[in-house]
């Protein structure tokens, strides 16, 4: 049997539940460069950009972004290879927090040859961070984080090839979730302040509100949860977002795999909602080995509880996290959350697998600051995207009459919703980012390594290619990036173009070069992780292939690069250890500390020869004193 303990989750998603490997997007995309050119049309960028060509764009956005552009204030660094982080000449980097790092003083020592014990596995900072929000809160400064998944063979090792037993499951079940932890900057750098009443763990078994239309259906009930009101813990937590009101956003992904069938005699049928989701007979984590609610032939709704946007409020360390199923169940990336103009709360929203969508939650009440926040994720209009060829497109609301299914339906079945709308099916979206100084949304494509002809996605969405598919191939992705009308994040309509295609100009030929503005001095593949900083800069982050050979060439390990909407200049600021991947991003109160996720490190990143992996936030500073950036 294949070794599948070192995958990702979306690794190990792939080979246990295969996907279609094209999608419409695709599609719109190619019959758009066939129509105007590869470069000419959908890949520009500053004043004659397509979006700007549609007159979509108002001036005054326009020039609000022009006005943030500038120079870096850095020198762009080289590919690197190793097993150490790397940031331009001027800067530094120090670690903040690793896996197993005491939250309480009374932890146990992390022990660098087999991890965390059990009884100290929640009173540590988790495994495999990823999305993560700075917050001051009278005064202090705290960070929540994402701890997305486990790796068994880092986190159990010595496991080995025996069965999972209930000790193991309850570390797994710890190590993974939430952590908020205040931390603070001293003469030796920024630490964690360990026993703090705010410093907290939200794990597998936290106790969590449902909330918004889903609430109570009959398909969120289980023999446990009769009312279908309450959940017991946030599964596979991938991206971030931070709402208006100063509360943590965090995004359940790949929670399929966490489920299976404990009996390998029981016969067990794979429903439409199953099969469109991943739900199969053997879970990653051997969790329905020793909790029942993870063995979908007892508790059948129980996967139905999971795959939302959970609501954390990191001010009151007592408070009862949030599942807000308004705004849908499907593999969360992460959440963008902006106020309107009207004060109406929009949150971007991207499902992370090929041939799924992009989403828009609209609120119905309006924001103010200070003023009441009940009801603004619970009760507002859920969209699908769909792109056009002419570069332009629209939010099709996700209602009864459009998909023939029942509110509460809707929203635990998204997918299937979103299908029925006639959304148009995506690259595995992942993050989405919304520029804060001009009304702009960007998304990031990951990659598509085989997209072909005829294929459809797991609900059956036939998709047909016209025209030439230039990158029949996609291993390196792109980024999408739309305009509202009216430069209004409520408005139905919109306009795009592709701000960046990753390619190889060093190996590639063709469209497999890339996009203008990728250059043998900025190579990369696979962005996943956006986040704008106050300028207006676009910060991408990496997931890809780190061979460095083949296609991948001249790319190195996975990285983060700091891009300019304007001018389209993409330049390379900090490069991974080999083997991470480099995810999550925040910035200390005055904005002179960046903290960045370094996620599945290869040994020996952090601590040295002779000691397990371990995922940790670094800090990155000016050795002079400024804002980073």
């Amino acid at each position: 049997m294949k070794d599948l303990s070192h995958l990702s989750a979306d690794e190990w998603d792939e080979v246990k539940n295969p996907r279609p490997d094209t999608s419409e997007f695709d599609q719109v995309v190619e019959r758009a460069l066939s129509r105007r050119g590869f470069l000419s049309g959908v890949i520009a960028f500053g004043s004659g950009a397509a979006v700007m060509g549609t007159g979509l764009l108002t001036s005054t956005s326009a020039r609000a972004q022009d006005a943030a552009s500038g120079q870096f204030a850095f020198e762009a660094i080289p590919i690197h290879t190793d097993h150490t982080v790397h940031v331009p000449d001027g800067y530094e980097w120090d670690i903040l927090a690793r896996w197993g790092d005491p939250l309480f003083s009374d932890a146990e020592p992390f022990d660098p040859s087999s991890g965390v014990t059990v009884a100290s596995s929640d009173k540590v900072f988790g495994e495999n961070t990823d999305g993560m929000e700075r917050f001051t809160v009278d005064g202090r400064q705290l960070i929540a984080v994402n701890h997305e998944y486990a790796n068994v063979d880092t986190n159990l090792p010595h496991k080995g090839e025996n069965a999972f037993t209930a000790d193991d499951v309850r570390i797994l079940q710890n190590i993974q979730g939430v952590t908020v932890m205040e931390i603070e900057e001293g003469e030796d750098g920024w630490q964690i302040v360990v026993d703090s009443p705010y410093n907290r763990r939200i794990h597998h078994r936290t106790p969590m509100t449902i909330a918004g239309p889903a609430a109570g259906h009959d398909l969120m009930k289980t023999n446990d949860d009769p009312t279908g009101t309450t959940a017991l813990g946030t599964l596979n937590n991938c991206g971030a977002g931070k709402t208006p009101w100063g509360t943590y956003l965090t995004c359940e992904e790949n929670f399929n795999g966490y489920f299976g069938v404990a009996d390998p005699e029981v016969e067990f049928s794979l429903s439409e909602g199953f099969a469109r989701y991943g739900i199969g007979r053997e879970g990653r984590y051997g969790y329905e080995l020793h909790d029942a609610r993870f063995d979908v032939s007892k508790e059948p709704n129980e996967p139905n509880r999971h795959g939302w946007i959970v609501e954390i409020d990191p001010a009151d360390p007592d408070s009862t996290p949030v599942k807000r199923t308004a705004l849908g169940r499907f593999k969360h990336e992460n959440a963008a959350a902006v106020v309107a103009p009207s004060g109406q709360v929009v949150v971007y929203l991207g499902d992370d697998e090929r041939g799924e969508y992009l989403y828009r939650y609209v609120s119905n009440g309006t924001y103010t600051e200070g003023g009441p926040t009940d009801g603004l994720l619970d009760d507002g209009k859920l969209y699908v995207a769909r792109f056009d060829d002419d570069l332009t497109g629209e939010w099709v609301e996700l209602t009864p009459e459009a998909t023939g299914m029942d509110p509460a339906e809707i929203l635990i079945h998204t997918r299937m919703a979103a299908s029925a709308a006639g959304g148009t099916t995506m690259d595995r979206p992942e993050w989405v980012a919304v520029n804060p100084v001009a009304a702009q949304g960007y998304v990031a494509l990951t990659n598509n390594k085989n997209r072909g002809i005829g294929k459809a996605n797991a609900g059956g969405d036939e998709m047909v290619i016209n025209g030439p598919n230039p990158r029949e191939a996609n291993n390196y992705g792109q980024i999408a990036r739309w305009v509202p009308e009216g430069d209004d994040h409520t408005a139905n309509r919109f306009a795009w173009d592709l701000y960046v295609m990753a390619g190889n100009p060093i190996v590639g030929q063709g469209d497999y070069a890339g996009s203008e503005n990728v250059t043998e001095g900025n190579l990369f593949n696979s962005p996943d992780g956006m986040q704008f900083d106050t300028t207006g800069t676009l910060w991408i982050q990496t997931d890809g292939d780190d061979s460095n050979e083949g296609p991948f060439t001249g790319m190195g390990n996975n990285q983060m690069l700091a891009g300019d909407p304007a001018s389209g200049e993409i330049r390379r600021f900090l490069t991974g250890p080999n083997g991470s991947e480099v995810t999550g991003l925040t910035w200390s109160d005055d904005l002179r500390t960046m903290f960045v996720g370094i996620q599945h490190p290869d040994a020996p990143f952090p601590d040295g020869e002779g000691s397990l992996p371990r995922s940790a936030i670094v800090t990155v500073r000016r050795t002079d004193g400024e804002v980073v950036g």
